[in-house]
C-alpha cells in the first residue's frame, strides 16, 4: 500500500496510509489514526526516520478494541520496556475501561477525525472525591500485569528478529483476555523512547532492522496493528505530566454549579520521570517560560497548560552508570585524599593514575569504583563499556579485554565522579539554568518522582517523606557497608545490589544540583511507584492520545446532562433520608401494644 512521509508529533516523522485527515490530540498536534481495517485485511504502517535506543530501551505496545454503540467495555493493552531498579524488563499491562453512565450520547470529537470506534465520557475516577464530583465517569483498572526478563529491544542488533519473539508470551497472554470475537477489531499501536534513540544515533540501521522486526511481528498477530512510533524526549515528559495528573483528576473539576472549572495551576502535579537512557522534569511553572524550545502547550478539557518539559537523553539510570565507570577508567580511581569539597560540588583533584595506558599493557586491568561497596569485585568487557553512544571518553585501543571493578565503598568521591557527569559551570550565576547550559525555571509545587527514582528509593526504603537530611545521611550509610552485609541483607537481588549506592547518591545530584530542589521544597517531592490505582509513567498518557480519550474542548452537552444528574442525585438523596428518618420517627414514637 502506497504511503506518504507526515510529520509526527514534536518533529518526528512516521509512514501513515494516505487518506485520513489530521487532527490535534492533546494539543500535541498527532496525526489522525486511520480508519479501520476491514475484517481480513490489514493496515501496515511502518516507523519511519528512527530517531532512538540503547539495551535500556522503553516499549509501549497499545491494544484498544472497537466498540459498537451497545458494547460496555473497553479493553486497552501496553507493553512497556523498562527498568525497574536495574535490569531490562518488558512490562505488559492489559487495562480494561467500564463506561457508567451516557455510554454514548457526548461525541468523542467534532473534528471527523477517526475515534476509533469508542465514545468520549469523561476522565477516570481516581478516588472517591473525583468518583462523586463527576457523575460521568470512565472506571478502569488493571487486570494484567506480565513481566519478562531479557534485555531491552535495542540490544538485538545482531538479531533483530528476537526483538520481536521476545514480547510473544505476554501479548498471547494478553490476548487470551481479549474475546476472540474482538480480536480483528482490536488497534494495536507501538511506541518507544529514549533507548531506541540511543541507537539510531549509534547506528540508524540497525534501529530500523528492529523496528521492521517488532512491526513484522506485531503485524502477524491477530490483532489491528496500527504501527510504531518513536517518541521524542520532550513527548514523554509531557505525556508522564498528563498520566499523573489525570488519575488524580487534576485536569479539570466539575462544580456544583453545573460547570467545568479550571483547577488552580499551583494544584497541577510535576513529572520526574528516569528511565534507563534518558530523565525528563515536566512542570506548570510560576511565571512564563522563556524558552520556547522547552516549552508544551497542552489544550485539555477547553483549558490551555503552558508546560515546561526538558528531556536528559543520556542522564537515565543505566546510562549514567556507564558515563560513571567510564569516566573513572579515563582518569583513573580518585583517592580517599584527593576529594576536596568546596562549599558547592566537590571536585575530583589529584587522582591515583591514568589507568588507560595501563588497559593496553596490564595483563588484569583494574579500577577501583567508590560507588561500589567495599569488598565487592566484578568483571565486565571493555567492549561493551564503550558500546554505548553516551560515553565519549576515548576507548582503549584492545576492546577484546575484560575490566575488573573493586568498590572501595567511599560516597564522598562516588559523589565527586557523579558531578564530573554535569556541567553546572555553564550555569553558575544562572537563577533560571539546571545544568549543561539547559533552560529552566524555578521549580514549582507538588512532584512526583517515579520510575527509577521510585525504585532506587524504594530499596532504600526511603518513600515515605522523610526530611532530606534523613535521606540524605541514609544513602551514605548504605554506601559504607561492606558488600557481605548488603549481600547477607537483601538475597537474591545481586543483579542490581551494587548499583544502589551510586543510583541514590546521582538521584540526589541531580535533584538538588540539577533541577535545584533545596531543603524547603524537597517535601514537595513523593516518590511515587502509582497514583489514583495506576502505574505512573508515559504510556497511559501516550493511549489516552492516541484514542483522544481527553478532548480540546468540554463538552456542552455533557455539562449540561451532568448538571441534571446532579440535581436528581442531590433529590433522590434528600428525599431517601427523609423517608428514613419518617420511618425511625413513627418506629420510635408509634405507640406500641
Amino acid at each position: 500500500m502506497e504511503t506518504e512521509l507526515v510529520p509526527g508529533v514534536l518533529g518526528q516523522s512516521l509512514h501513515l496510509p494516505p487518506g485520513p485527515g489530521r487532527c490535534p490530540r492533546l494539543g500535541l498536534q498527532r496525526p489522525c489514526l486511520p480508519p479501520p481495517a476491514p475484517r481480513g485485511s490489514r493496515s501496515s504502517w511502518a516507523c519511519g526516520h528512527v530517531t532512538a535506543a540503547s539495551p535500556t530501551s522503553s516499549l509501549s505496545i497499545l491494544i484498544l478494541p472497537l466498540l459498537s454503540p451497545i458494547k460496555p467495555l473497553v479493553t486497552g493493552f501496553r507493553a512497556h520496556l523498562r527498568n525497574p531498579g536495574c535490569s531490562h524488563f518488558k512490562i505488559l499491562d492489559l487495562i480494561t475501561f467500564a463506561k457508567t453512565l451516557f455510554p454514548n450520547k457526548v461525541p468523542f470529537s467534532g473534528s471527523g477525525c477517526q475515534d476509533v470506534g469508542m465514545s468520549f465520557v469523561g476522565p477516570p475516577f481516581s478516588s472517591p472525591q473525583v468518583l462523586s464530583a463527576l457523575p460521568a465517569f470512565r472506571a478502569w483498572s488493571l487486570i494484567l500485569g506480565c513481566y519478562v526478563s531479557g534485555p531491552g529491544i535495542s540490544s538485538y542488533t545482531s538479531d533483530p528478529a528476537q526483538a520481536g519473539e521476545s514480547l510473544k508470551g505476554c501479548l498471547e497472554e494478553a490476548l487470551a483476555l481479549i474475546p476472540k470475537a474482538q480480536h480483528q477489531e482490536t488497534p494495536m499501536f507501538l511506541g518507544a523512547t529514549a533507548g531506541m534513540r540511543l541507537l539510531s544515533q549509534k547506528n540508524s540501521s540497525q534501529a530500523r532492522d528492529i523496528f521492521a522486526a517488532v512491526t513484522q511481528f506485531l503485524s502477524q498477530s491477530p490483532v489491528d496493528f496500527r504501527g510504531a512510533e518513536l517518541l521524542a524526549g520532550q513527548d514523554e515528559g509531557a505525556l508522564g505530566w498528563i498520566t499523573i495528573n489525570y488519575v488524580l483528576g487534576m485536569l479539570v473539576q466539575y462544580s456544583f454549579s453545573g460547570e467545568w472549572i479550571r483547577p488552580p495551576e499551583g494544584m497541577l502535579v510535576g513529572a520526574l520521570d528516569m528511565g534507563g537512557a534518558s530523565t525528563q522534569i515536566t512542570f506548570v511553572p510560576g511565571g512564563p517560560i522563556l524558552d520556547g524550545n522547552t516549552q508544551t502547550t497542552l489544550r485539555l478539557y477547553g483549558l490551555d497548560h503552558s508546560v515546561y518539559t526538558h528531556s536528559y537523553l543520556c542522564f537515565g539510570r543505566d546510562q549514567m552508570l556507564n558515563r560513571l565507570l567510564a569516566g573513572l577508567v579515563q582518569v583513573g580511581s580518585p583517592t580517599e585524599e584527593a576529594v576536596v569539597q568546596r562549599g558547592g560540588p566537590m571536585a575530583l583533584g589529584r587522582c591515583s593514575g591514568h589507568l588507560l595506558s595501563s588497559l593496553q599493557s596490564s595483563p588484569a586491568p583494574l579500577v577501583r569504583h567508590p560507588c561500589y561497596h567495599s569488598g565487592y569485585q566484578g568483571t565486565l568487557s571493555l567492549a561493551s563499556l564503550y558500546a554505548s553512544p553516551c560515553v565519549h571518553t576515548t576507548a582503549p585501543l584492545n576492546l577484546t579485554r575484560n575490566l575488573t571493578v573493586e568498590g572501595t565503598g567511599n560516597p564522598r568521591a562516588c559523589v565527586s565522579a557523579i558531578r564530573d557527569l554535569f556541567d553546572f559551570l555553564s550555569c553558575e550565576g544562572r537563577a533560571d539554568c539546571a545544568f549543561n547550559g539547559v533552560y529552566q525555571p524555578p521549580v514549582r509545587g507538588q512532584f512526583y518522582a517515579f520510575s527509577n527514582f521510585y525504585y532506587t528509593l524504594h530499596f532504600l526504603n526511603l518513600t515515605s517523606r522523610q526530611p532530606l537530611a534523613t535521606v540524605n545521611t541514609s544513602v551514605w550509610e548504605f554506601c559504607q557497608r561492606p558488600w557481605k552485609l548488603v549481600e547477607a541483607s537483601s538475597p537474591g537481588q545481586d543483579r542490581w545490589l551494587r548499583d544502589y549506592c551510586a543510583s541514590g547518591l546521582y538521584i540526589l545530584t541531580l535533584l538538588l544540583e540539577g533541577y535545584r530542589f533545596s531543603e524547603d521544597t524537597w517535601p514537595n517531592i513523593e516518590f511515587r511507584k502509582q497514583a489514583g490505582g495506576t502505574d505512573i509513567g508515559w504510556t497511559l498518557g501516550y493511549m489516552l492520545n492516541l484514542t483522544n480519550m481527553i478532548p480540546a474542548e468540554a463538552p456542552a452537552q455533557w455539562r449540561a446532562e451532568s448538571y441534571s444528574i446532579w440535581v436528581a442525585g442531590v433529590v433522590f438523596t434528600v428525599l431517601t433520608l427523609v423517608a428514613i428518618l419518617g420511618a425511625a420517627a413513627v418506629q420510635l414514637f408509634w405507640p406500641q401494644d
